[in-house]
């Protein structure tokens, strides 16, 4: 590949040991609630057959994405603030990137897909069963993985092309495009324009179907009579809107932007934000907001 630099240096947070131990405390404590979390949602949809529907079905698919969007991150950051995992190859570093990329990607297409699925409920209430089918619910599905991983096919492989030289440390706890594009030796354009057409492609346009279909969504609420009606219907989609705000306000952050060699500190803290917290509050969100999932839990544990 052209690099004379085989391994890179991740350096964590910086900070006295007591400090870095408390973090891997809480990345460990995160990590395990947003598995069981996202695990038990799978599970209580997987046992429940009025939850057999759409809507459930790409709630597992988020919460499946959650648990290895997760995994690619928190076990290897905690290494590396412990201090026994510091180095990564270079060829690992590409396949983190590759990894968490992708899933991200995937993300967003969800997203968009379960906005779309909200909107047909809402707008479309009679023909809903018809028109989201279990046919087209797998097929956007699919391409929302598909989709999502093809996407950063290029990107990963126009970077796997840059030249290092050194210096080899990552101020990071994972491997980024910021990071690297800061570390190269070789021009970085490419990549950059590269990134910045892909960021357009996947977190803008389904930015803009989800807040075109929350258009509609909205503009049907509002013309139902009743209060009960229009609050049973915001409630609906409320859980999944909470979502899209959190996880498309730091993505824009972290991609959106002509130029990725800025702010990588507060970089950092938006990716901790993005790869740890957000799959926590995911299963939270959508177990606290919705009332289905709270009475299938409630029976789970009677059980």
């Amino acid at each position: 590949n052209g690099t004379s630099v085989e391994e890179f240096i991740l350096l964590g947070f910086p900070g006295t040991w007591h400090f870095r131990v408390f973090l891997v405390v809480v990345f460990a404590l995160t990590y395990s609630l947003t598995v069981i979390g996202n695990a038990s949602i799978i599970s209580v949809v997987w046992m429940n057959s009025n939850l057999h529907t759409p809507m459930y079905f790409f709630l597992c698919n988020l919460s499946f994405l959650e648990i290895w969007y997760t995994t690619g991150v928190v076990p290897k950051a905690i290494g590396v603030m412990l201090g026994t995992s510091q180095n990564i190859s270079f060829s690992v570093c590409i396949l983190q990137l590759y990894f968490l990329l992708s899933l991200g990607s995937t993300e967003c297409f969800l997203l968009s897909v379960m906005a779309y699925d909200r909107y047909l409920a809402i707008c479309y209430p009679l023909r809903y069963n018809s028109l989201m089918n279990k046919v087209l619910s797998a097929r956007l599905v699919l391409s929302s993985w598909l989709g999502g991983f093809l996407a950063i096919s290029l990107l990963a492989f126009l970077t796997s092309r840059l030249t290092f030289c050194g210096p080899d440390v990552i101020n990071h706890f994972l491997c980024d495009i910021d990071s690297c594009l800061a570390l190269s030796c070789s021009d970085t354009w490419p990549v950059e324009l590269a990134t910045f057409l892909v960021s357009i492609i996947v977190v803008v346009a389904s930015c803009v179907v989800t807040l075109v279909s929350y258009m509609y969504i909205i503009s049907s609420i509002l013309r139902i009579q009743s209060s009960h009606g229009r609050k049973k219907a915001f409630s609906t989609c409320s859980a999944h809107l909470s979502v899209v705000t959190i996880w498309y306000g730091s993505t824009m952050f972290l991609y959106v932007k002509p130029s990725a060699k800025n702010s990588l500190d507060l970089n950092k803290l938006v990716n901790t934000f993005n790869t740890v917290v957000t799959p926590l509050l995911n299963p939270f969100i959508y177990t606290l907001r919705n009332k289905e999932v709270k009475q299938a839990l409630g029976r789970a544990f009677q059980r």
